[in-house]
């Protein structure tokens, strides 16, 4: 059985059920998708979790209809000023989930980009902070991503994080917001997942 896991419904409206494939819809944003996910893992037993949706992209990683996979997601949990938080007793503080390296390098091989991103708890609106996240290595920025591989990664399951460029992150007057367009190209990448042997094995 598989997970497949959006912010809205919308995002998914091109999604004919399947048997062997669950669609949940955990709301805007980490707290919510963290929370719901692991609800969700909590009642019932998944051999994969897919996190789809629409993101922003940094210039020059992506355009706005692409479909893309997210390779690695970080959250920000530092210092303001961006150094390393330090905790006593040697205590790890976890900023980085990963999808599946298998997963990643099959769809990869099939055209589409494997890129890193970040999650925030609110949408990039200016430029600055825009150079500030991609100076810290991000390409895309998504508000549930890392909550749902982080929260697979601790269950033990497999996950992967799939997602359609909507806009450029940025000043939000410029930054070509164009929902329509990444459903299309979310699809167009959902759509190749589901075809890979191993995530077909997957629905049985």
């Amino acid at each position: 059985m598989i997970l497949l896991a959006c912010a809205l419904e919308d995002e998914l409206a091109f999604w004919e059920p399947r048997d062997g494939v669950e669609l949940l819809v955990t709301g805007i944003g980490p707290v919510e998708a963290a929370a719901a996910l692991a609800a969700a893992l909590a009642r019932k037993t998944y051999r994969l979790v897919v996190n789809a949706g629409i993101a922003g992209a940094f210039d020059g990683s992506a355009r706005i209809g692409d479909g893309v996979i997210v390779a690695e997601e970080t959250m920000e949990l530092a210092l303001e000023s961006g150094a390393t938080l330090m905790l006593p007793h040697g205590i790890e503080l976890v900023d980085r989930a990963s999808s599946d390296p298998g997963l990643v390098a099959q769809l990869n091989a099939k055209g589409f980009k494997a890129l890193r991103g970040v999650t925030v708890s609110r949408v990039t609106a200016t430029e600055t902070t825009a150079r500030r996240l991609a100076e810290l290595g991000a390409q895309i920025e998504t508000m549930e991503g890392f909550a749902v591989l982080r929260a697979a990664q601790r269950a033990g399951i497999r996950a992967i994080e799939l997602r359609g460029i909507s806009n450029r992150c940025g000043d939000r007057d410029a930054s070509e917001w164009n929902f329509a367009a990444g459903v299309a190209g979310l699809q167009s990448i959902v759509r190749a997942l589901f075809e890979l042997p191993p995530v077909l094995a997957g629905m049985q």
